[in-house]
């Protein structure tokens, strides 16, 4: 497997690669942020906690956690409300997958469509963030359960330069900025058609 480089710093991505919670925690934290900056935010949350366990964060102080989350630099631009919905993360992971993030993805063995229907029913992941999770798992992760393209839809495509799945280099990372700029701009003319 190659080394991930989703957030461009050896040691914020080796934590990721390493980590299935930490790399879950990042793709939380992307909306409304930078991908890169989100997927640093696990790596803030291990140099002030000395890890990133679900465990540990489930069990840890409400307001203290987020004052750390809060803590210059910020893991988000909204810290507290991201913080709450860290826990609660880390919470469904311990409930579920007794702290086990990887679970999601190996406990019974699931197909793509399983992954998908787990992802989709953690805190903050909708639809559309279930699939680009599940393809940065198939394409970087090397977790490739059968369907799981099929179920990631158009970010599970090889060869696309659509979202954090395919960020793979500095370059992949310009791609990927200049095709999420595109839909915003697609996305705005669209709405303005739509007034009249």
């Amino acid at each position: 497997m190659a080394k991930l480089q989703l957030v461009q710093d050896p040691e914020a991505d080796a934590l990721l690669e390493s980590n299935p919670f930490a790399l879950l925690v990042g793709m939380l934290l992307d909306q409304q942020y930078p991908m890169e900056a989100a997927f640093a935010g696990p790596k803030k949350i291990a140099d002030r906690m000395g890890g990133v366990d679900a465990r540990e964060i489930a069990e840890h102080d409400p307001e203290a956690f987020a004052a750390l989350c809060s803590a210059t630099p910020a893991v988000h631009r909204f810290p507290g409300s991201m913080a709450k919905r860290i826990q609660a993360l880390a919470r469904l992971i311990v409930e579920r997958y007794d702290g086990d993030a990887a679970a999601l993805w190996t406990s019974g063995d699931p197909d793509g469509d399983e992954v998908l229907r787990r992802l989709k029913a953690l805190p903050g992941f909708g639809d559309q963030k279930a699939r680009i999770f599940l393809a940065l798992l198939g394409k970087q992760y090397g977790v490739t359960p059968p369907g799981w393209r099929e179920a990631a839809g158009d970010y599970g495509k090889a060869g696309t330069y659509m979202s954090i799945a395919d960020v793979t280099d500095p370059g992949a990372l310009e791609k990927v900025r200049s095709y999420k700029k595109q839909v915003k701009a697609k996305a705005k003319d669209q709405a303005k058609t739509a007034k009249g």
